[in-house]
């Protein structure tokens, strides 16, 4: 199918579940793939509206391109209201509660990745007997646990990409396994990576105009910096020898040959550590799929059992959480959690990507009568994903539990966020009341721009961000509460402005990329 030719009529629901169903956390596809479905992009609506003010005004040809940059830059939520268009309430597909999950997710990720170079966000409530603020108490402290997010990425990474192969699987549907399989294995290398080249190569970009350089004293300087000094990009005597840099250091991203820490990542972008570890793990649970396809369910959950025992015994934590991924999702088959009613028939999505109305109807319209059970056993389930990132030692609730810690398992702070994320989503699953939570439209938006605010933050921190938050906290003084209060108020702008700068990413880079790859494919495939 040509990627540049989707129209909104054209596909079944089951052509557009095979769609959505290929994403994961950094591949976040189901939010660019959606974008792709529902048209957004072939009926681009920044265009369409900034055309109808330049003929009702009649501008010239600059004032006309001036206006439509300027509409393209305006936020994708704020173009619908100008557009005056009317939202319809149509239902999203069975799984997007999971879209909602990873918007937050990553949303999360920045808040750590911000607040950490202020404040000591990785020790737990009482630590040593101090750090008594409340923002350290389990649950509270989700909102910024980067750790704890990256393992829901995970297990969202191999739910998606595992539930269209097991529904071929099970149904028997052999050719078309085959087909999906060679389809996510070509696809996978374009669809995480390319983004994550374009924005290092802004960075670069950046780097030569000395944007980042106006707030290098301010990274290294502990007057304002009070925790973690994120690394800073480096700048190189010429443009060309940035260029080579550049490219060794792409050529080290694509890290496919070893498993160790943070292997792969990237002086461009510290934080794009977490997209050679998808790629390792997809191309990894692939196989497990190929090799599990043909074998009875019973069979294939004890072999994926077994598979798991042996790559949590091998301590990679992090595979273990794609297997996860997989059988949940192919649990969620079995009680045909996919399988919807007559009456709950997805339409195409919404025009709009944050309505002012209530909650889309996407949610089943009846309760399980184990909602309740479902939902109050996350609660347990949170307080696992809680365990502080400095380690469970010191931490009054955490003291005894950390003792249970396998001692060949190496990283101990993310053995129970690691089983807390896999028993949150399982119950999720199951939970109306959390799906309806995850289906709103807020946290759908974020969803559908959450490997461009994944991607985006940090550059955006690096430079504008930091350059806020120094002037504010000028200002404010930058010792005791005067600093907490400085650092609030620079929250105020940078937090919107990581937001605006990833949901242009998402509609530049993202979805263009979702759109070029599928269509890469089609050219390249051989026809029928």
């Amino acid at each position: 199918m040509n990627g540049f030719a989707v129209s909104r009529g054209s596909l079944s629901y089951e052509e557009k579940l095979s769609l959505i169903d290929d994403r994961s956390l950094s591949d976040v596809e189901s939010e660019s793939a959606r974008a792709e479905l529902d048209g957004r992009f072939s009926h681009i609506q920044w265009a369409a509206t900034a055309k109808t003010y330049c003929n009702g005004f009649r501008l010239s040809s600059w004032s006309s391109s001036l206006l439509r940059i300027g509409m393209f830059l305006l936020p994708s939520f704020i173009q619908h209201r100008c557009a005056r268009e009317r939202f319809r309430t149509e239902k999203l597909h069975p799984t997007a509660y999971l879209d909602g999950m990873r918007g937050l997710a990553a949303l999360f990720v920045f808040f750590c990745h911000y607040f950490y170079t202020a404040f000591k966000v990785a020790e737990g409530w009482g630590h040593d007997n101090a750090n008594y603020e409340i923002w350290r108490l389990p649950f509270i402290r989700l909102l910024y646990s980067g750790p704890s997010m990256v393992c829901v990425f995970f297990i969202i990474s191999g739910y998606a990409l595992s539930l269209k192969p097991l529904k071929q699987a099970r149904s028997r549907s052999l050719d078309g396994l085959s087909n999906t399989m060679t389809s996510f294995v070509f696809r996978r290398f374009f669809r995480l990576y390319l983004p994550p080249m374009i924005s290092t190569f802004g960075v670069l970009i950046l780097l030569r105009f000395g944007i980042y350089e106006m707030t290098r004293d301010f990274v290294n300087d502990r007057k304002y910096v009070h925790n973690v000094i994120e690394h800073h990009p480096v700048l190189e005597e010429t443009t060309q020898k940035q260029l080579r840099h550049w490219v060794r250091e792409m050529y080290d991203f694509v890290h496919v040959w070893g498993w160790e820490k943070f292997g792969g990542a990237t002086g461009y972008d510290v934080h794009l550590w977490t997209i050679p570890v998808e790629f390792r793990c997809s191309m990894m649970l692939f196989l497990v799929m190929i090799g599990t396809a043909n074998l009875r369910t019973g069979v294939r959950f004890f072999c994926l059992a077994c598979i798991m025992w042996f790559v949590l015994r091998s301590d990679r934590w992090e595979m273990v959480l794609f297997l996860w991924g997989m059988a949940i999702a192919e649990l969620d088959l079995i009680r045909g959690a996919h399988e919807p009613s007559p009456s709950q028939q997805p339409s195409p999505p919404p025009a709009t990507l944050l309505p002012l109305d209530s909650t889309p109807s996407t949610t089943p319209e009846r309760r399980s009568p184990c909602n309740f059970l479902w939902t109050l056993l996350t609660i347990p389930a949170l307080y696992l994903m809680s365990e502080p990132d400095a380690g469970p030692a010191g931490v009054p609730g955490w003291d005894y539990l950390g003792t249970l810690i396998p001692e060949w398992f190496s990283d101990k702070y993310r053995y129970y966020q690691m089983i807390g994320s896999i028993i949150f989503v399982f119950c999720t699953a199951r939970s109306i009341s959390w799906q309806r939570a995850f289906n709103s439209a807020p946290v759908q938006y974020f969803g559908r721009i959450s490997y461009a605010l994944y991607l985006m933050h940090g550059p955006v921190l690096h430079t504008v961000g930091f350059l806020v938050e120094k002037r504010v906290l000028d200002w404010t003084g930058t010792e005791g509460n005067r600093y907490t209060w400085g650092f609030i108020l620079a929250s105020v702008i940078n937090i919107p402005l990581v937001i605006w700068a990833a949901d242009i990413f998402w509609r530049a880079v993202d979805a263009p990329v979702v759109r070029f790859t599928k269509w890469l494919e089609g050219k390249l495939s051989i026809q029928d």
